[in-house]
This record gives C-alpha cells, sequence and structure tokens, in this order.
C-alpha cells in the first residue's frame, strides 16, 4: 500500500508539476489517513477501503478538532489519491466518490495601512549593517511586488534588471512576469548588492539575491523570523506575515486605481476570481480612511 502512496506522489510532481511544498502536504495529509487504516486488521489492501471507513477518518479529524480549512484539505488530498487509484485501474470502486468537502468560511486577507507598511519598512534602515540592508531592500520588494514567499527567496541575481527596474519572476506553471520596482527600492537593492550581499555571500557561485548568514539562499522560515521581528520593532500587532505584504500591495494598488486585471498579473494568479477579493478590502479601507 505504501509504494502505491508513492507513486501518487511521484505522479504529482512529475506529470503534474506540483511545487514541494504541495507534495510535503500531501504526503502529511495522505501518511495520516494511511496511519488510521493501518488500525483496521481487516485492511490490506486499498480496495478493502470502503465509503463507511472514510467517513469514520473524516468524523476523527472532526473529533480532534481540525479546522474546517485543514480537513478540507486532507479530504481533497484522500479524493485525490483515490481517483488516482481508481483512472489506473488499481481500484474497482472509489469509496470518495460522494465524499463532500466540509465547507470553509474564507478570510479575509489582513493587511496593513499604508502607514503601518511605512513603519515596517523603514524598521531595518537604521542601520547599515549587511543583515540590515539586506532585509531593507528584502522588505521593500516584498511590498513593491506583491511576491509570494517561495518566489521572493528564489530570485536569482539573474532576474534581476537595475537598470530597466524590472525584477523577472517564474511563476509556479512556469511562466515568467516582470514586475516593475519603484525607485526607492531600487536604490535600496543597489546598496545591498554593493554594500551588503558582498560580506554575507561566502561561495562566488551562489546565485541567489538574497541570503542568509551562512551565506545560502534565504529560506522561507528565515523570511518568516525576520518579518516577525521587525513587525515587533515597528509595534505591528497582529501576526504580521510575509503574506500580509502582498494582501496590503494588491488592496493598496487597487485602492490607487489599478486596474483588476493588472493586479491579477502582477500578482500571478491564474484566476481573476482570487484576485477579486482585494475589490472588497480596498472599498472597505477607502470607506474607513
Amino acid at each position: 500500500m505504501k509504494e502505491q502512496l508513492t507513486a501518487f506522489l511521484n505522479f504529482l510532481e512529475s506529470d503534474q508539476n506540483y511545487s514541494q511544498n504541495t507534495i510535503a502536504a500531501y504526503r502529511n495529509d495522505l501518511g495520516q489517513f494511511f496511519e488510521f487504516v493501518r488500525q483496521y486488521q481487516d485492511i490490506t489492501q486499498w480496495s478493502d477501503v470502503t465509503e463507511n471507513l472514510i467517513d469514520a477518518y473524516v468524523e476523527s479529524l472532526k473529533n480532534h478538532a481540525y479546522a474546517s480549512s485543514s480537513i478540507a484539505r486532507k479530504v481533497a488530498a484522500t479524493k485525490s489519491y483515490f481517483h488516482f487509484l481508481f483512472a489506473r485501474g488499481e481500484i474497482k470502486d472509489d469509496p470518495t466518490r460522494k465524499l463532500e468537502s466540509p465547507k470553509v468560511k474564507k478570510r479575509k486577507p489582513q493587511t496593513l495601512t499604508p502607514d503601518e507598511v511605512e513603519r515596517l519598512l523603514i524598521a531595518p534602515r537604521g542601520k547599515k549593517s549587511p543583515k540590515n540592508l539586506r532585509d531593507a531592500a528584502l522588505l521593500s520588494v516584498l511590498y513593491a511586488t506583491g511576491m509570494r514567499v517561495t518566489e521572493v527567496v528564489s530570485i536569482r541575481l539573474e532576474e534581476l534588471d537595475l537598470g530597466t527596474s524590472i525584477l523577472n519572476c517564474l511563476n509556479s506553471d512556469g511562466q515568467m512576469r516582470a514586475l516593475p520596482l519603484d525607485d526607492e527600492t531600487i536604490e535600496l537593492l543597489r546598496m545591498y548588492l554593493e554594500k551588503g550581499r558582498p560580506y554575507l555571500a561566502k561561495n562566488g557561485d551562489q546565485e541567489a539575491l538574497f541570503l542568509n548568514h551562512r551565506g545560502q539562499q534565504l529560506t522561507r522560515q528565515g523570511l518568516w523570523l525576520i518579518i516577525k521581528a521587525y513587525a515587533k520593532q515597528a509595534n505591528l500587532k497582529g501576526g504580521v506575515t510575509p503574506h500580509t505584504l502582498r494582501h496590503s500591495f494588491a488592496a493598496h494598488k487597487l485602492r490607487s486605481g489599478l486596474d483588476l486585471q493588472e493586479v491579477q498579473q502582477l500578482l500571478g494568479h491564474a484566476n481573476i476570481s482570487t484576485t477579486q477579493i482585494y475589490t472588497q478590502l480596498s472599498q472597505e479601507n477607502q470607506s474607513s480612511g
């Protein structure tokens, strides 16, 4: 049974081109389901799994007080897996075909006001150490582009063109989008590249733009910790994350008059319905401002 799970994860990576983060989530969720199934000695192959057992698994998730969003993700992973097995002819019946995902109440994205963004962006600028120069440029790039965490830490030197003020970002679907940078962000990047990055770089072959103190590519976790530290320094309340800056970027761009399709393109959203939530946010900010 484990071999089939491995085959499914390999399928997601090679055939579906899922990101490593998504595959890791599938591996965790399906691993949890597998451990649940192993409690039943009469289940020796996936074709033994019944609708009743699937229902019992979902009920166990609810009893463990998982959030509805977490349950929905785990249910989706289970449905995808059995659909895969059924499509390959490894099971004759899909026990998840009638299974419905729990309704998830969509939470409004958290945003900062322009004043709060400004306080966050200037927080690292009190010192001129290599780390502070990196952090000042990093925060400015996050807000100036609305990039995702993985996208920012994955920026390569060759993708940054200071001459044209363009940062090329690779979408998850393999498409490149050109992101314009403002003059202030360009200047902060220039200072970091001249007076910060050379002191962080331990290896001349490192192609990543943003480096940690070991001279390696900054990690997602490292970026989260940086944001958390400066949010505290700026006395910002309510769990500011890198995605908070992405949400703020989108809401502020729409409020300034940028077209919804343009914001969709900048964010790299495949579907414009994902971007539309920010229209409501920008209207609320305007009415309260």
